[in-house]
C-alpha cells in the first residue's frame, strides 16, 4: 500500500493514537522564557502605527510577543528593552505606562 500500513486495523489504531495527543500551540514568555500553552499567556502586539497593545483575543494583525499572567513577568518584560527587541519597535513612555497599568489592573 502507498501509505505503508498493512491493513485497515493498523490504520484504525494509528488514527486512534493520533487523536489522543491533540496539538496545543506553545509560546514562550518574553520575560521568564518558559514555554506554555498559548491560551495561558497574554499576547502583546505591535500595530501598524508602531504602538504596542494588549491582544486579549490573540487575533490582531501585527507582530506579537507573549507574557505570562504573573506580575513578575510583566515587571521584567516591561522594565528593559527585551519587549522592544522582540517586537522590533520602541515603546513610548505613554505606551509603556499604559501596559504597566494593564498589568497591575487585570493581573
Amino acid at each position: 500500500m502507498a501509505s505503508g500500513l498493512k491493513n485497515g486495523a493498523e490504520s484504525q489504531k494509528f488514527l486512534q493514537m493520533r487523536s489522543i495527543s491533540k496539538h496545543r500551540p506553545q509560546r514562550t514568555c518574553v520575560a521568564c522564557r518558559k514555554a506554555r500553552p498559548k491560551r495561558e499567556l497574554i499576547r502583546l502586539v505591535r500595530t501598524s502605527d508602531g504602538s504596542v497593545e494588549v491582544d486579549t483575543g490573540g487575533k490582531k494583525a501585527g507582530r506579537g510577543a507573549y507574557l505570562c499572567r504573573a506580575q513578575e513577568c510583566w515587571v521584567v518584560g516591561l522594565k528593559g528593552t527585551r519587549l522592544e527587541h522582540v517586537l522590533r519597535t520602541t515603546l513610548t513612555q505613554d505606551n509603556r505606562e499604559q501596559l504597566i497599568r494593564y498589568g497591575k489592573d487585570f493581573l
